[in-house]
This record gives structure tokens, sequence and C-alpha cells, in this order.
């Protein structure tokens, strides 16, 4: 009996610290994300500012990001072989990888382009309007009904960013413009992620995923670079260090790995709220680093209306995504009682045929009065109930 007790009291300590290592390791990976997220931000800002690294090109920063993300992806897939490459045809990589890829490079773009014009903590304000903008777009491309909940709640959060961007001291309508731009460009290729690859029943991971978008994007990239940030890197003062632009793309990288990582060991809602903190982190942080950077109380309390908006949405889209299971957990329920009903009212009228082969079969044989009696007197000769 003391071994029983003692074994178990083993067993729940070894469960209990396998528990604390398993969310040591999750809240690790948060702290990674958030550091990552925050960190790439804050460096794009620093290397395109013209107060600070002077590289005011964010068309060639993404074109650095996308060639650096493509060759290790390519390295990972076809060299070290840690994820397989999807089945993908002429037809799949025209009709999605394609029309992807050109909204994917046009966020990357105008996103960065905004940091030339506005501070990271106006950006993140503006950044608040993602799920308007998403659900427009779904509601537009049909793959999302116009619910009277998630409406007012879109007009909670553009209420909340008109009151932080009227706060705005160093308001720039153009920053302001490319930062909305890019965000409309990210909805949509959101959207079209959802419409063409799901719908082919395709899945891509961050590195498959970097693997065939990358270059796409990278092409799409070179039209505007060729015209509009080629002929000014042609002057000679201009500075180009190796290092820099080597440990941002490796960052930008890492962010998406990260990103896999942290779904896969917590979830979309976990990463959801880590979200909303990180965004608090880094206004906080961007005024610190980048003391021109100035934020006022009208800009806190709009984007705190904003970000309850989001906060709501989220837990909207929580719930739905809970009862969608719920409801295909009942279906898939049901199935199996109806498949087992049917199972059952096959073993039953097989049973049937059975009875009445033997009787038919009786009667014909000479014997058949003595047999039947027999039959009847053991209980047999009646239908089985």
């Amino acid at each position: 009996m003391l071994d029983c007790i003692e074994f178990c009291r083993l067993d729940m300590a070894v469960t209990m610290a396998l528990m604390t290592r398993q969310h040591l390791l999750t809240y690790i990976y948060l702290l990674v994300y958030i550091s990552l997220s925050s960190g790439v931000i804050l460096y794009n800002k620093w290397v395109l500012s013209t107060l600070y690294f002077n590289f005011p090109f964010p068309i060639t920063l993404t074109m650095i990001h996308m060639a650096f993300s493509g060759g290790v992806a390519f390295f990972l897939i076809r060299v070290l072989k840690v994820v397989s490459p999807i089945k993908m045809t002429l037809h799949i990589y025209a009709t999605c990888v394609v029309p992807i890829s050109a909204f994917f490079a046009a966020s990357l773009w105008f996103g960065n382009t905004a940091y030339l014009y506005i501070s990271v903590a106006f950006i993140q304000m503006l950044k608040a309007l993602m799920p308007v903008a998403t659900f427009l777009v779904a509601v537009t491309c049909g793959t999302e009904k116009l619910r009277c909940d998630v409406f007012w709640n879109m007009v909670l959060v553009s209420v909340g960013v008109v009151i932080s961007s009227y706060g705005e001291i160093h308001f720039n309508v153009l920053g302001t413009v490319y930062q909305v731009t890019g965000i409309v460009a990210e909805a949509l290729r959101l959207v079209l992620t959802q419409v063409l690859l799901q719908k082919k029943g395709l899945t891509l991971n961050p590195i498959t995923s970097l693997y065939y978008i990358a270059p796409c994007s990278f092409a799409f990239l070179f039209i505007p670079w060729y015209i509009l940030e080629k002929p000014e890197m042609e002057d000679p003062h201009m500075q180009f260090n190796f290092w820099v632009f080597f440990s941002n793309a490796l960052c930008a990288f890492a962010l998406n790995l990260s990103t896999f990582l942290v779904i896969g060991r917590t979830g979309a809602v976990t990463i959801r709220v880590a979200g909303v903190l990180k965004d608090w982190l880094l206004i906080t942080l961007s005024t610190i680093i980048f003391p021109e950077s100035k934020i006022t109380g009208l800009n806190i309390i709009g984007y705190a209306i904003a970000l309850g908006g989001v906060v709501i949405y989220n837990y909207l889209k929580v719930r739905d995504v809970c009862t969608s299971q719920l409801q295909s957990i009942r279906d898939e329920s049901a199935k199996e009682l109806q498949t087992e009903k049917k199972a059952d009212d096959a073993m039953d009228n097989k049973e049937e045929t059975s009875w009445n082969d033997s009787v038919s079969e009786t009667h014909l044989d000479e014997e058949a009065p003595l047999i039947s009696s027999r039959i009847s007197h053991f209980g047999v000769g009646r239908k089985p109930a």
C-alpha cells in the first residue's frame, strides 16, 4: 500500500515537473515572439530614418528581406530537407501564389515607406484598423457575413483610430496614406490566402510560404525599385553596411519562424493576446528610443478605445471558432450514431433473412414437421426479438 502511494506521489511530481517545463517553454516562445516582433519594427525604423542610419530606401530594404528569406527557405527545403515542398503546379502558382505575392509585396512596401513620415507609435495606432480592413474585404469577397455585432465593433475601432489621429502632434497625410494602403493590401493578402489556397486544400507553413512567395514578391518589387530608388542609390556617398542589413534580414526571417512556433504551441488566441501586449510595449519603447516620437493624452485615449474594439473583435472570432468546432464535434457524433444505427439495422435484417431462410429450408425437408416442432420447442422457431 505504501509502495503504491509513493509511486503515485512520484508520478504526480514527474507530471508537475513536465507541465512546469512545458509552461516555461511556452513563455520563452512568447517572449521571443514579442521581442522579435518589436525589434524588427524598431530596427526598420532605425535603418530607414534619416535621423539615424539614414537609408531612406524602403523598397530596397524589403527586397533584401525577400531575397534573404527566399534563399534561406530554399536552403532549408532543398538542401537540408527540413520540410517538404507542396505539390505546386503552374496553374496554382499563377492563380494563387502570384496574386498573394503581389499584395504581400505591396503591404511591405507601403508599410515600410510609412516609417519615413510618421512615428512608430502612431503606426501601431493605425494598425488597429487591420481588423476593420480585413472584415470589409472578407465581406466584399463573400467569405464573411455582415453581422451587426462585428459591424458596430468595427465602428468602435474606427472611432478610436480617428481620435488617436486627431491627437497626433506630427500628423502627416502622406505617411498615414502609405500606412493605411499597406493595411488594405495586407487585408487583401489574408483574404486571398483563405479564398485561393485553403479552398484548394493547400497549407503553407512560414518556410514553404517564403519559399514560394518571397521570390515572386521580389520580382514585383523590382519594377518600382528600378524607377523610384535605383537612380537615387547611385549617389557615391550612400552607405551600405553589410552586417546591418544581414542582421536586419535575419531578424525578419526569425520573426516568421517564431510566429509559426508560437501558434503551434499555444494557438491563435494566445498570439492575439500577445499581439495586444506587444503593441503597448512597442508604443512605450518607441517613445524612449526615438525621442522625437511624442504621444499625447488624446493619442492614448483614442488608441485605448480602438484597442478595446480589437479585443472585443478577437473575442467574437474566438467564440465563432469554438462554436464551429463544437458544431463539428456534434456533427461527427451524429454521423457516428447514424452509422452505428445503420450497422445495427443491417445486422437485424441479416438475422431476419437467416431465420427466414432456415425456416424455408426446413419446410422443404421430408422431416419438416418433426424439425419444426423441435425448433419451436427450444424457442428457436420464433422470430428473434
